[in-house]
């Protein structure tokens, strides 16, 4: 009669030991799952530390993530939209994002659904206009995160200058296009650089 080898017995004894072992599997979807700590999952913006600046649009190598600027005379705005079915959760975004909290990744990892609506992540932004060629300078929330972060230098910027006392209601709100023709007293105004340099040279 032939004997039973060593690794015969080796997998009986690992047999008797799982019988009595509790599962490696979890209860999903009976019981939610906790996922670790150093999850990747699904990136949500945060509203009030997102400054709308797009550096998270610009560094998505899976291009999931859409800067849309909507110029509109009442409220022009950034609108960025996150689409998740193409997203492939690298965390690039939240790796670039100057303020490090405007958008992190969160432990979601069962997201499903039947509606596209559901897979989208939307944040806007007021937009800061220049006062003599309407073109856009930057998010009103990134001058204001730019003018915290710098302190009083900021007030050697006419530009940063004008929006930090926007909140203190000395200059009105709304957009004023000038003249065509540039003058140096526009040089106190909310610029583009473009402007701000034409304004520099008028004589």
């Amino acid at each position: 009669m032939k004997l039973p080898c060593l690794f015969q017995f080796r997998i009986l004894k690992l047999a008797i030991m799982s019988l009595f072992s509790r599962p490696f599997t979890t209860k999903f979807p009976y019981a939610p799952y906790e996922p670790i700590k150093q999850y990747r999952g699904r990136p949500r913006y945060h509203k009030d530390d997102c400054i709308g600046c797009g550096a998270c649009a610009e560094v998505c190598p899976a291009d999931a993530i859409t800067l849309i600027d909507e110029m509109n005379k009442e409220r022009p705005v950034r609108r960025l939209v996150q689409h998740m079915d193409t997203c492939i959760q690298c965390g690039q975004c939240e790796r670039y994002c100057p303020t490090e909290k405007g958008i992190k990744l969160s432990n979601e990892y069962d997201y499903v659904s039947f509606s596209s609506a559901d897979f989208e992540e939307k944040v806007e932004k007021d937009l800061l206009l220049c006062e003599c060629c309407g073109e856009v300078i930057a998010p009103v929330d990134q001058l204001r995160w730019l003018i915290r972060r710098l302190g009083p230098l900021a007030f050697t910027n006419p530009t940063l200058m004008l929006v930090s006392t926007r909140e203190l209601a000395l200059v009105s709100e709304g957009i004023k296009i000038t003249a065509d023709k540039t003058v140096r007293s526009q040089r106190v105004s909310i610029q583009c650089p473009k402007c701000r340099r034409k304004t520099a040279l008028a004589v």
